[in-house]
């Protein structure tokens, strides 16, 4: 009798030992097979959506962060009172880990007051088609502003951004084109820079246009057609000068006369606002004469003998 109680308790103790290790293998192959979920799962992540513009610029937090304290260090001390980090911040979530189709003026309002200052009156310089030459003019005369010289426009020009629902929230191989989707990063961010220069223009303001340009100089469905000119206020403003500039020894294709610079002036009119036309303006022309000094639109004096 004690031998079989000796037999019956050791069939028990190896039955004990036996669930014992059936329930942990079941454990470990409970744990095994969440791993490889888990990282299948990882494997097959959604992937960044594809555009066709350039992607967000490299270092994009650096370039800036480092405008920003030039601007406000260097080159306007009086703006020293700006946060450049709280300007980053607020810039990165308008649309980090957003689909870059889905991008509203909404983002981007905190950064808008963050980063706008006052635009003394009688130095709004606007522009169509004459990047190069508009900038080039103010960089040598510190009495006009265009977009870009402001804080803003300063920190952000010439480069790109846009963000992805997938990880790390930042795409940097490509970004939408105003083709693929209006609402993209980009244009959703300038046309609210656009508005808000705009709107602080006072006294006498500027336009420089193209007059070599087939198209026309004034587009409606340009930045200054479109958004700027319809939020000048004409209690603010007081003039509109049209610089209209052609390339020098290029084609001079419209005028003042022009069909596309009268549509302008109507606007101009329609709006209160009074207006100038000149063609060629001398200050901004001997700009385009360093490249071209022996033209002979750039001689500085005539014989009139």
């Amino acid at each position: 009798m004690p031998l079989q109680q000796g037999s019956a308790r050791m069939r028990q103790r190896t039955v004990l030992l036996v669930g014992i290790a059936v329930l942990m293998a079941a454990l470990v192959l409970a744990v095994v097979l969440a791993s490889l979920l888990t990282h299948g799962r990882h494997e097959v992540s959604p992937q960044m959506l594809k555009w066709k513009d350039r992607g967000t610029t490299k270092n994009l937090q650096e370039v800036i962060l480092g405008r920003c304290y030039n601007y406000i260090r260097a080159q306007h001390p009086e703006l020293g009172d700006k946060d450049c980090l709280k300007i980053w911040e607020s810039l990165k979530d308008a649309f980090i880990y957003k689909n870059p189709c889905n991008i509203t003026p909404e983002d981007y309002q905190p950064v808008m007051e963050l980063a706008s200052h006052p635009i003394p009156c009688n130095k709004s310089l606007f522009w169509s088609k004459t990047n190069d030459l508009v900038h080039r003019y103010t960089k040598s005369n510190q009495n006009f502003l265009t977009l870009e010289d402001t804080l803003l426009g300063y920190m952000t020009d010439r480069i790109s951004w846009c963000g992805d629902p997938s990880a790390p929230g930042i795409n940097y191989e490509s970004c939408p084109k105003r083709s693929e989707c209006e609402s993209n990063p980009g244009s959703v961010f300038w046309k609210m820079a656009s508005k808000m220069f705009a709107e602080a223009a006072c006294g006498v303001v500027q336009v420089m246009l193209n007059g070599s340009l087939e198209a026309g100089a004034f587009r409606n469905s340009s930045t200054f057609g479109s958004i700027e000119i319809f939020n000048l206020d004409p209690d603010k403003v007081s003039e509109v000068h049209i610089w209209l500039m052609q390339d020098i020894g290029g084609p001079q294709i419209e005028s003042c006369s022009g069909h596309s610079i009268q549509r302008l002036i109507s606007i101009l009119e329609e709006r209160n606002f009074k207006i100038i036309c000149e063609e060629n303006y001398r200050p901004v022309q001997l700009l385009q004469c360093v490249h071209n000094p022996d033209h002979i639109d750039c001689r500085l004096c005539t014989n009139n003998t």
